[in-house]
Protein backbone atom coordinates (compact mmCIF):
# COMPACT_ATOMS: atom_id res chain seq x y z
CA UNK A 1 0.00 0.00 0.00
CA UNK A 2 1.18 3.52 -1.38
CA UNK A 3 1.15 6.04 1.83
CA UNK A 4 -0.86 8.85 0.64
CA UNK A 5 0.49 12.09 2.12
CA UNK A 6 -2.85 14.14 2.35
CA UNK A 7 -4.77 10.99 3.92
CA UNK A 8 -3.62 10.11 7.73
CA UNK A 9 -2.46 6.65 8.47
CA UNK A 10 -5.83 5.52 9.97
CA UNK A 11 -7.70 6.50 7.22
CA UNK A 12 -5.25 4.58 4.79
CA UNK A 13 -4.98 1.66 6.68
CA UNK A 14 -6.99 -1.56 6.56
CA UNK A 15 -8.51 -3.24 9.16
CA UNK A 16 -8.47 -6.34 7.84
CA UNK A 17 -4.66 -6.44 6.96
CA UNK A 18 -3.62 -4.39 10.63
CA UNK A 19 -5.72 -8.08 12.56
CA UNK A 20 -3.90 -10.01 10.68
CA UNK A 21 -0.57 -8.88 11.44
CA UNK A 22 -1.49 -8.29 15.11
CA UNK A 23 -3.69 -11.45 16.00
CA UNK A 24 -3.04 -13.88 13.71
CA UNK A 25 -0.19 -15.99 13.03
CA UNK A 26 -1.75 -18.75 10.44
CA UNK A 27 1.62 -20.65 10.38
CA UNK A 28 2.56 -21.08 13.99
CA UNK A 29 -1.29 -21.97 13.83
CA UNK A 30 -1.03 -24.64 10.94
CA UNK A 31 1.88 -25.63 12.29
CA UNK A 32 0.15 -27.03 16.00
CA UNK A 33 -2.84 -28.39 14.53
CA UNK A 34 -0.95 -30.70 11.44
CA UNK A 35 1.75 -31.53 14.01
CA UNK A 36 -0.94 -32.45 17.06
CA UNK A 37 -2.92 -34.26 14.71
CA UNK A 38 -0.53 -36.35 12.69
CA UNK A 39 1.33 -37.36 16.12
CA UNK A 40 -1.76 -38.33 17.86
CA UNK A 41 -3.64 -40.35 15.09
CA UNK A 42 -0.26 -41.70 13.04
CA UNK A 43 -1.61 -39.92 9.80
CA UNK A 44 -1.84 -36.25 8.59
CA UNK A 45 -5.22 -34.41 8.43
CA UNK A 46 -6.10 -33.35 4.55
CA UNK A 47 -9.31 -31.63 5.09
CA UNK A 48 -9.69 -28.59 7.69
CA UNK A 49 -12.79 -26.60 8.72
CA UNK A 50 -11.94 -23.15 9.92
CA UNK A 51 -15.09 -22.14 11.44
CA UNK A 52 -15.53 -18.39 12.42
CA UNK A 53 -12.88 -18.19 9.87
CA UNK A 54 -12.96 -14.24 9.12
CA UNK A 55 -10.01 -13.68 6.33
CA UNK A 56 -9.31 -17.41 5.86
CA UNK A 57 -6.01 -16.79 6.67
CA UNK A 58 -5.68 -20.05 7.75
CA UNK A 59 -7.45 -21.97 5.09
CA UNK A 60 -5.11 -20.33 3.16
CA UNK A 61 -1.85 -21.50 4.85
CA UNK A 62 -3.47 -25.10 5.35
CA UNK A 63 -3.71 -25.60 1.09
CA UNK A 64 -0.37 -24.18 0.72
CA UNK A 65 1.10 -26.77 2.77
CA UNK A 66 0.01 -29.86 0.84
CA UNK A 67 -1.27 -30.76 -2.66
CA UNK A 68 -3.38 -32.80 -0.85
CA UNK A 69 -4.73 -30.87 1.72
CA UNK A 70 -7.86 -28.98 1.46
CA UNK A 71 -10.18 -26.26 3.62
CA UNK A 72 -13.87 -25.16 4.27
CA UNK A 73 -13.69 -21.82 5.58
CA UNK A 74 -17.19 -20.75 7.50
CA UNK A 75 -18.12 -17.28 8.87
CA UNK A 76 -21.38 -15.44 9.57
CA UNK A 77 -19.52 -11.92 7.64
CA UNK A 78 -20.03 -11.61 4.26
CA UNK A 79 -18.11 -8.87 4.22
CA UNK A 80 -14.50 -9.95 5.43
CA UNK A 81 -15.11 -13.18 3.18
CA UNK A 82 -15.03 -11.01 0.32
CA UNK A 83 -12.10 -9.35 1.67
CA UNK A 84 -10.45 -12.56 2.41
CA UNK A 85 -11.51 -14.00 -1.54
CA UNK A 86 -9.90 -10.41 -2.89
CA UNK A 87 -6.74 -10.50 -0.77
CA UNK A 88 -5.89 -13.84 -0.07
CA UNK A 89 -7.34 -16.25 -1.77
CA UNK A 90 -5.73 -14.25 -4.83
CA UNK A 91 -2.56 -14.92 -3.95
CA UNK A 92 -2.85 -18.60 -4.26
CA UNK A 93 -2.00 -20.73 -7.05
CA UNK A 94 -5.04 -21.73 -9.45
CA UNK A 95 -4.96 -25.06 -8.38
CA UNK A 96 -4.96 -23.53 -4.08
CA UNK A 97 -7.76 -21.76 -4.63
CA UNK A 98 -9.64 -25.32 -6.15
CA UNK A 99 -9.05 -26.68 -2.61
CA UNK A 100 -10.49 -24.04 -0.54
CA UNK A 101 -14.35 -23.65 0.04
CA UNK A 102 -15.74 -20.40 1.80
CA UNK A 103 -19.33 -20.93 3.17
CA UNK A 104 -21.18 -17.36 4.43
CA UNK A 105 -22.99 -19.57 7.02
CA UNK A 106 -23.56 -20.13 10.14
CA UNK A 107 -21.61 -22.91 12.22
CA UNK A 108 -24.39 -23.52 14.01
CA UNK A 109 -26.55 -25.06 11.31
CA UNK A 110 -23.59 -25.25 8.68
CA UNK A 111 -23.40 -29.08 6.82
CA UNK A 112 -20.30 -29.39 5.28
CA UNK A 113 -18.18 -32.64 4.17
CA UNK A 114 -16.29 -34.93 7.48
CA UNK A 115 -13.03 -32.80 8.05
CA UNK A 116 -10.29 -34.26 9.98
CA UNK A 117 -9.98 -31.40 11.74
CA UNK A 118 -12.13 -28.38 12.70
CA UNK A 119 -10.28 -25.04 13.86
CA UNK A 120 -12.37 -22.27 16.30
CA UNK A 121 -9.71 -19.77 17.30
CA UNK A 122 -8.70 -16.47 18.55
CA UNK A 123 -11.78 -17.24 21.40
CA UNK A 124 -14.58 -16.67 18.32
CA UNK A 125 -16.53 -19.49 20.35
CA UNK A 126 -16.76 -17.31 23.11
CA UNK A 127 -19.62 -15.49 21.36
CA UNK A 128 -22.04 -17.97 22.34
CA UNK A 129 -22.78 -17.06 26.29
CA UNK A 130 -25.78 -19.30 27.05
CA UNK A 131 -24.41 -22.95 28.01
CA UNK A 132 -26.57 -24.62 26.10
CA UNK A 133 -26.21 -23.18 22.96
CA UNK A 134 -22.61 -23.60 22.96
CA UNK A 135 -23.24 -26.78 24.15
CA UNK A 136 -25.09 -27.36 20.80
CA UNK A 137 -22.08 -26.14 18.72
CA UNK A 138 -19.88 -28.27 20.36
CA UNK A 139 -22.37 -31.24 19.85
CA UNK A 140 -22.57 -29.96 16.25
CA UNK A 141 -18.90 -30.35 15.97
CA UNK A 142 -18.67 -33.98 17.44
CA UNK A 143 -21.05 -34.84 15.20
CA UNK A 144 -19.35 -33.34 11.55
CA UNK A 145 -15.97 -34.58 12.59
CA UNK A 146 -14.80 -37.75 10.87
CA UNK A 147 -14.55 -40.45 13.42
CA UNK A 148 -11.03 -40.34 14.29
CA UNK A 149 -11.37 -36.17 13.79
CA UNK A 150 -10.07 -33.34 16.30
CA UNK A 151 -11.64 -30.74 17.51
CA UNK A 152 -8.75 -28.01 18.17
CA UNK A 153 -9.51 -24.24 20.37
CA UNK A 154 -7.68 -21.53 22.16
CA UNK A 155 -8.64 -20.38 25.17
CA UNK A 156 -6.91 -17.38 27.33
CA UNK A 157 -7.55 -16.84 31.10
CA UNK A 158 -5.08 -15.32 34.55
CA UNK A 159 -6.51 -13.44 36.94
CA UNK A 160 -6.16 -10.07 34.60
CA UNK A 161 -8.60 -11.76 32.11
CA UNK A 162 -11.12 -10.32 35.02
CA UNK A 163 -10.27 -6.84 35.25
CA UNK A 164 -10.52 -3.98 33.04
CA UNK A 165 -7.48 -3.14 31.30
CA UNK A 166 -5.25 -2.36 28.28
CA UNK A 167 -2.05 -3.99 26.36
CA UNK A 168 -0.49 -2.39 23.75
CA UNK A 169 2.57 -3.46 21.61
CA UNK A 170 4.05 -2.64 18.41
CA UNK A 171 3.47 -3.90 15.08
CA UNK A 172 5.15 -4.09 11.63
CA UNK A 173 2.68 -2.83 8.88
CA UNK A 174 3.16 -1.99 5.43
CA UNK A 175 2.34 1.54 6.83
CA UNK A 176 5.15 1.35 9.32
CA UNK A 177 4.72 0.48 12.74
CA UNK A 178 1.62 0.57 14.31
CA UNK A 179 -0.02 0.02 17.70
CA UNK A 180 -2.25 -2.64 18.63
CA UNK A 181 -4.28 -1.79 21.75
CA UNK A 182 -6.10 -4.49 23.38
CA UNK A 183 -8.92 -3.11 26.16
CA UNK A 184 -10.85 -5.00 28.13
CA UNK A 185 -13.21 -2.35 28.53
CA UNK A 186 -16.15 -3.86 30.57
CA UNK A 187 -16.53 -7.45 33.09
CA UNK A 188 -19.65 -8.37 34.99
CA UNK A 189 -18.11 -10.97 37.73
CA UNK A 190 -22.01 -11.66 38.06
CA UNK A 191 -22.36 -13.33 34.79
CA UNK A 192 -18.54 -12.80 33.17
CA UNK A 193 -20.34 -10.64 29.77
CA UNK A 194 -17.06 -9.40 29.09
CA UNK A 195 -16.47 -6.59 26.07
CA UNK A 196 -13.39 -6.09 24.52
CA UNK A 197 -11.94 -3.84 21.81
CA UNK A 198 -9.54 -3.55 19.04
CA UNK A 199 -7.76 -0.37 18.86
CA UNK A 200 -4.74 1.20 16.50
CA UNK A 201 -2.57 4.17 17.22
CA UNK A 202 -0.50 5.67 14.54
CA UNK A 203 3.15 6.99 13.90
CA UNK A 204 1.22 10.37 13.11
CA UNK A 205 -1.02 10.71 15.78
CA UNK A 206 -4.09 9.33 14.21
CA UNK A 207 -6.29 6.72 15.60
CA UNK A 208 -8.70 3.70 14.57
CA UNK A 209 -10.89 3.13 17.71
CA UNK A 210 -12.76 -0.05 18.10
CA UNK A 211 -11.70 -1.60 14.93
CA UNK A 212 -12.98 -4.10 16.79
CA UNK A 213 -15.46 -4.52 19.03
CA UNK A 214 -16.15 -7.97 21.01
CA UNK A 215 -19.42 -8.91 23.08
CA UNK A 216 -18.39 -12.16 24.64
CA UNK A 217 -18.62 -14.34 27.90
CA UNK A 218 -15.74 -15.29 29.58
CA UNK A 219 -15.30 -19.02 29.64
CA UNK A 220 -12.72 -20.69 32.30
CA UNK A 221 -11.17 -23.57 31.33
CA UNK A 222 -12.82 -26.28 33.19
CA UNK A 223 -16.33 -25.12 32.06
CA UNK A 224 -15.10 -25.63 28.49
CA UNK A 225 -13.87 -28.60 28.97
CA UNK A 226 -16.93 -30.05 31.05
CA UNK A 227 -18.95 -29.14 27.71
CA UNK A 228 -16.46 -30.82 25.61
CA UNK A 229 -16.57 -34.17 27.95
CA UNK A 230 -20.37 -33.86 27.77
CA UNK A 231 -20.84 -34.16 24.28
CA UNK A 232 -18.11 -36.99 23.71
CA UNK A 233 -14.81 -35.52 23.63
CA UNK A 234 -11.65 -36.52 25.74
CA UNK A 235 -9.38 -33.36 25.88
CA UNK A 236 -5.96 -32.49 26.64
CA UNK A 237 -4.59 -29.50 27.24
CA UNK A 238 -1.15 -27.53 25.89
CA UNK A 239 0.39 -24.70 27.89
CA UNK A 240 2.01 -22.00 25.96
CA UNK A 241 5.62 -21.79 27.37
CA UNK A 242 7.78 -18.79 28.12
CA UNK A 243 11.35 -18.09 27.33
CA UNK A 244 14.13 -16.46 29.64
CA UNK A 245 12.83 -12.87 29.67
CA UNK A 246 8.98 -14.10 31.24
CA UNK A 247 7.78 -13.46 27.47
CA UNK A 248 5.32 -15.99 25.33
CA UNK A 249 7.70 -18.56 23.17
CA UNK A 250 5.41 -19.43 20.64
CA UNK A 251 5.59 -23.33 22.15
CA UNK A 252 2.74 -25.40 23.24
CA UNK A 253 3.22 -28.35 25.66
CA UNK A 254 1.29 -30.68 26.94
CA UNK A 255 0.14 -29.94 31.11
CA UNK A 256 -2.19 -31.19 33.86
CA UNK A 257 -0.61 -28.45 36.05
CA UNK A 258 0.24 -24.84 35.15
CA UNK A 259 0.98 -21.42 37.66
CA UNK A 260 -1.63 -19.16 38.38
CA UNK A 261 -0.46 -16.24 35.79
CA UNK A 262 -2.04 -13.36 35.39
CA UNK A 263 -2.59 -14.64 31.78
CA UNK A 264 -2.20 -17.18 29.50
CA UNK A 265 -3.05 -18.95 26.56
CA UNK A 266 -3.58 -22.47 25.97
CA UNK A 267 -4.90 -24.90 23.15
CA UNK A 268 -7.05 -27.84 23.68
CA UNK A 269 -7.70 -30.48 21.84
CA UNK A 270 -10.52 -32.56 22.05
CA UNK A 271 -10.87 -36.19 20.49
CA UNK A 272 -13.66 -37.85 19.53
CA UNK A 273 -13.70 -41.15 21.96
Amino acid sequence: MKRNAKLALAEQADIHELYELSVQCSESEVDFVADTYKRLRGKPARLLREDFCGTANVCCEWVKRHKNNRAIGVDLDKSVLKWGKKNNLASLSASQRKRIQLINGNVLAVDTEQPDIISAMNFSYWLFKERKILKSYFQRAYQTLKDDGIFFLDIYGGYDSFCEVEEEREVETSIGNVTYIWEQRHFNPINHDLTCCIHFAFADGSRLDQAFVYHWRLWTLPEIQDLLHETGFRTSIYWQGWDEDGEPDGEFYAATEADADAGWIAYIVAEKN
